[in-house]
């Protein structure tokens, strides 16, 4: 075996002739791509954080249609928190609810001056979050903090002179702040704005500037999931005003960090305080007392608590209990209540009483509103039977904010084009029939169920204080008899503001007009959310078309992560390997050991969201530790997920080497969304597989299609694919000599599309011009084969277009494999690329420390060698 060795490369690892109207193409897909990603950006792309998907969730506010963030009153008879997106007053022990805010943006995170004059809060607007003042006796509001960073988690000092927060406007990373607001009449200048923000005021530059606390460390650390820079969470203050507990993960690899204290000033010492891994949502407040501390934690368990510790570090203590999350606590001034969020259903707001445990729900049974509004019942059917069906439905107000029943779970995506839209996609799931709330005036409705169906936008008005029902009959695109779809990445709860249940997991992939559903169970820092649900069956909420399963999703920050699916007996343990700083620091167990205790239960492993881009191996610059040649080589990959969350292309490219090595991989495919989500990258069946597998849903068989390669791995465009009559996944056995092969494509899409092209063995063969609205075809080419490959179908986008929550829309056929004369299909050159690919796995596996014996680094050692000889027969 010769396998090409580089000792510097991973010193710094991480985790066939076609019709006359056909263009005929020979550039290799290697070298080329037009797909233009710059317009869809993240939601405040200002963060220059990794891994934005966890800290927009778990950390940064959210619109829900329940209550979020809260603050008491000075008196303590009343709370102002955040719902549907706008600030709401109520008295404790009263149902009624007065709307306090209205726009032009989403607003968060209230906290009520000690004077109770005044309410400082987060609002989202302008690309932006900051910090605004609200005055209760006018409801006017002005801005406070108008930077154009993110600028969150405001809180008054005791004396009121002062405001804390968090804001990334240093380097944007997360850092606590202060700003003098002793003389509060200076910020009240001519013109300030009423909360519709049509006049905005300016803030008195003469005011106190903003002051950073804390300093900005280059901790060293490998960390995976947070910056090598040290972040500073949630402050609150001391009763006497002088110093703030905060969360830092100064010091840890893992996790947002423990509680810390310093004096209120600039470049103070931190003192810790209480070491806890965390993610994201501790949230501490300083009881008045100036001893205890309540803050949410999930210390051995997979759900946020309530937590008391002291001011001075003392052991905590748990004060509440159950298979939900509380979050978000606040003292009440009287130190014997504390107000909570709680997602039992959906977010809630409670007090729960100290000591005694006595609990009461704060409910909005009637609202007060601020500006006419009218209702808006919603009623989707499907054309052809005039039954309800269930969907996902989008509507967008006039000044672009989304609007969502009070009762759903509103979702919005995690990235947007600037040019199209002020704010992000936001929607809910609906089961036939929904009524909303909404300002008077017009709205767009947009109503989806999965690709099979016709997207649907209607402009509606509403009407103030009256009830307007619209139908939206939705017809169907493209049948596709005996096919159907599964999702197969999917967390049902992944440390989201919502508690999801296989129901409301069932629930939502109805909606997108799925059959399928893996709920891959998996670890989240120390956490394994969904481990109880796993029985090694279907999961009794499983209906002839619809399969509910949970299976496992194997983490490492160095192999690449894998699909664990058909498991009968046991989920894996532990679920990762490579954690630097652990006891899992190991990189045994290997990718290709996961996937054989998989094939032990009888199951599927598969690599999931591959590659961002080409993975390079002659680029020493960039750490290259994945996995997926040695397994493929030594038969451990049941499939690809060539559609999900990574680039599609570039995973594609990869997929491509490999079928020309003659390893016969299908395509798979799956979202890696988090059920339990306020925001996330599309909904589940937004990257979807679709199987030659009929209903009623029956595992083994779906499986086994799937294995075959009977499958197209979409997010939007539906492919079929047939050569000689041969389906996708079949196979031509063929003589010697020059071979005519009739090729019948079949495309449909909701979306405009810009290529539909015929690969063949890692080249466009056929490349099909779509005129008009560029989202059909049906047609029979002709293609001229002399030599053993491989045809997949493809099309897609050069950019993103909604209602496609993805980077840009895509589909791929899996192959169909055409054996001439015999011999196997083989390229030297990707047998090649693979062997310098594994001469860098071979020097970073040398290199690695984390070892718990030198055997268990031999073994894997020997498999890369194994794989290497693998890839030496192939050339």
């Amino acid at each position: 075996m010769k396998i090409v060795t580089n000792r510097l490369a991973d010193c710094h690892h991480m985790p066939p002739s076609a019709a006359l109207w056909v263009l005929c193409v020979s550039a290799l897909l290697f070298l080329s791509t037009s797909v233009v990603l710059a317009q869809r950006e993240p939601v405040f792309k200002q963060i220059k954080l990794p891994h934005n998907y966890y800290y927009r969730e778990m950390y940064l506010p959210q619109v829900t249609s329940g209550p979020s963030a809260m603050t008491w009153s000075p008196d303590g008879r009343s709370l102002i928190y955040s719902m549907q997106g706008s600030l709401w007053r109520q008295t404790v022990g009263d149902t009624v609810a007065e709307q306090l805010t209205t726009g032009p943006g989403y607003d968060y995170q209230p906290d009520w001056s000690p004077d109770g004059r005044q309410v400082v809060y987060a609002s989202y607007r302008n690309d932006a979050l900051e910090l605004w003042l609200l005055d209760l006796a006018t409801l006017r509001t002005e801005p406070l903090v108008a930077n154009g960073a993110v600028n969150l988690e405001p809180r008054w000092s005791p004396d009121g002179g002062r405001i804390a927060f968090v804001s990334t406007a240093y380097e944007g990373r997360f850092h606590v702040w202060t700003i003098d607001v002793s003389d509060r009449s200076a910020f009240r200048v001519p013109g300030s704005a009423d909360s519709t923000g049509k006049r905005p005021g300016t803030r008195n530059p003469e005011l106190g500037t903003p002051l950073r606390l804390t300093p900005d460390v280059d901790s060293k650390l490998p960390r995976y999931y947070y910056s090598v820079f040290d972040h500073y969470l949630s402050p609150t203050w001391s009763p006497d005003g002088k110093q703030l507990i905060l969360v830092s993960n100064r010091g840890r690899i893992w996790g947002s960090g423990g509680l810390w204290r310093m004096d209120a000033r600039p470049d103070a010492p931190l003192i810790p305080l209480h070491n806890e891994e965390t993610t994201w949502r501790a949230r501490p407040d300083w009881a008045l007392d100036g001893k205890r501390v309540v803050y949410a934690s999930y210390l051995g368990r997979q759900w946020h608590q309530l937590w008391l510790t002291t001011a001075d570090g003392g052991d905590p203590l748990q004060l509440t209990y159950g298979e939900f999350d509380a979050t978000d606590p606040r003292w009440a001034p009287d130190g014997h209540h504390i107000a909570y969020i709680s997602n039992e259903a959906n977010t809630a707001l409670w007090i729960v009483e100290i000591p005694g445990g006595a609990r009461t729900r704060v409910e909005p049974r009637r609202r007060i509103w601020r500006e006419p509004v009218g209702q808006l019942t919603i009623r989707v059917t499907d054309s052809s039977t005039g039954r309800l069906l269930p969907v996902r439905v989008s509507v967008t107000l006039a000044d672009g904010r989304s609007a969502a029943p009070d009762d759903a779970w509103r979702h919005a995506d995690d990235s947007f084009d600037r040019k199209e839209r002020k704010f992000e996609v936001g929607y809910f799931h609906s089961d036939g029939s929904s009524t909303i709330t909404a300002p008077a005036g017009t709205v767009q409705l947009e109503v989806t169920h999965g690709p099979e169906y016709r997207v649907v936008r209607r402009r509606v008005t509403v009407a103030a204080n009256q009830l307007t029902t619209v139908a939206v009959p939705l017809p169907r695109l493209l049948a596709l008899p005996g096919w159907t779809s599964g999702d197969l990445h999917v967390h049902m709860n992944y440390g989201g503001h919502y508690r999801a249940t296989p129901a409301t997991l069932a629930r939502q992939a109805r909606a997108e007009g799925l059959n399928l559903v893996e709920n891959l169970i998996v670890n989240k820092e120390d956490r394994v959310p969904d481990l109880g649900y796993f029985t090694g069956r279907p999961d009794g909420i499983s209906t002839p078309d619809l399969m509910i399963l949970h299976d496992q999703e194997f983490h490492t920050s160095w192999w690449g992560h894998l699909g664990v699916l058909g498991l009968t007996d046991h989920v894996l343990l532990p679920d990762y390997s490579g954690y630097a700083g652990t006891a899992a620091a190991s990189l045994l167990p290997d990718n290709a050991t996961v996937a054989e205790l998989t094939h032990r239960q009888g199951g599927l492993a598969g690599y999931v969201h591959p590659f961002d881009t080409d993975p390079d191996p002659a680029d020493i610059s960039t750490p290259l530790t994945n996995g997926l040649p040695v397994d493929v080589a030594l038969g451990r990959v049941d499939y690809l997920e060539v559609v999900g969350f990574s680039d599609h292309l570039a995973t594609s490219r990869v997929w491509y080497r490999l079928l020309n090595c003659g390893f016969r991989i299908p395509a798979g495919a799956g979202t890696d969304a988090m059920t339990n989500f306020a925001s996330l990258r599309g909904p589940l069946g937004t990257d979807r597989v679709y199987v030659e597998s009929p209903l009623p849903m029956d595992r083994a068989r779906w499986y086994s299609a799937l294995k075959a390669g009977k499958s197209f791995a979409t997010n939007g465009p539906l492919l079929q694919l047939s050569i000689s009559g041969v389906g996708i996944g079949g196979a031509l056995a063929l003589p010697a000599g020059n071979h005519r092969l009739p090729v019948r494509i079949t495309l449909r899409s909701n979306v405009p599309l810009d290529h539909l092209e015929l690969i063949g063995n890692g080249r466009i063969v056929a490349a099909v011009p779509l005129s008009g609205a560029r989202t059909r075809a049906d047609t029979t080419i002709t293609v001229e084969s002399a030599a053993s490959g491989w045809y997949i179908l493809r099309a897609y986008s050069d950019r993103a277009i909604e209602p496609v929550l993805d980077i840009y829309p895509f589909g791929t056929t899996s192959p169909i494999y055409v054996t001439v004369g015999g011999k196997p299909v083989r390229s030297v050159s990707d047998a090649e690329y693979f062997l310098r690919w594994l001469g860098r796995l071979q020097a970073a596996v040398s290199e690695h420390e984390g070892w718990n014996s030198p055997e268990e680094k031999r073994q894997v050692l020997e498999r890369i060698r194994l794989a290497g000889e693998e890839f030496e027969r192939r050339r």
